[in-house]
C-alpha cells in the first residue's frame, strides 16, 4: 500500500507559489482546501457529480485568476470560498443545469416514490395507454420507446435516428399535452 503525502504550505507560501504558477500550488491547494470547498458546493448543488465538476472548475478559476487574489483584503480561503460558492450558484442558475433537471425529475421521481410506496405501475388503470395514443404519432413514439419499452433517452434517440435534443423535446411536449387531461 503506498500512501501519498499530503502538501501543507503557509498561506504566504501559498499565495507567492500560486501567483507564480508553481505547480505545487495547485497540489497544495488540493490537499489543504479541496474537502472544505467541495462541502460549500455540496450545500448548494446536491448531486454530487455535478458538485464535483464545480470543484474542478474552481481549481481552474483559482489558478486561471490567482493575479486578482489581494491578502490585505481577506484571506485566500474566503476568497477561494466566494470563487466556489459563486460558481455553484451560476451552475444552479444555468439554463443547461435547469433543462438537465427538467428532464431527469420525473423519472428519478417516479422511481424513487415507487421504491418507497412499493407502487407497481399499471397504465392501463387510469386509461394512460389511451391517452398516449392519442397523441401526435411522433409523440406517440417517443413516449411508448422510453416510458413503456424502457429505452433510455439515449437508445430512443438512437433507434429513431433522431437528436437527443429532439427526442427530449417530444417527450417534455407529450407530457404537457397529458397534463391537460389531468387537470
Amino acid at each position: 500500500m503506498t500512501t501519498t503525502k499530503k502538501i501543507s504550505l503557509s498561506e504566504e507560501e501559498l499565495v507567492r507559489a500560486l501567483k507564480s504558477q508553481e505547480t505545487i500550488a495547485i497540489k497544495a491547494l488540493y490537499d489543504m482546501y479541496s474537502g472544505a470547498l467541495f462541502g460549500v458546493i455540496s450545500r448548494i448543488i446536491l448531486q454530487p457529480e455535478v458538485a464535483e465538476d464545480v470543484l474542478q472548475e474552481t481549481f481552474i478559476k483559482i489558478w486561471k485568476s490567482a493575479d486578482n487574489y489581494d491578502p490585505g483584503k481577506g484571506r485566500l480561503f474566503t476568497w477561494m470560498m466566494n470563487i466556489a460558492r459563486n460558481l455553484a450558484i451560476d451552475k444552479l442558475r444555468s439554463k443547461d443545469f435547469k433543462n438537465a433537471n427538467k428532464n431527469q425529475d420525473i423519472e428519478n421521481n417516479v422511481d424513487f416514490i415507487d421504491a418507497q410506496k412499493e407502487v407497481t405501475f399499471n397504465a392501463d388503470a387510469i386509461g394512460l395507454k389511451d391517452m398516449v395514443t392519442s397523441l401526435k404519432p411522433e409523440f406517440n413514439l417517443v413516449l411508448d420507446m422510453v416510458y413503456f419499452k424502457g429505452y433510455t433517452h439515449v437508445e430512443a434517440a438512437e433507434e429513431l435516428d433522431l437528436p437527443l435534443g429532439t427526442v427530449k423535446t417530444r417527450i417534455r411536449m407529450a407530457i404537457m399535452e397529458l397534463r391537460k387531461n389531468f387537470n
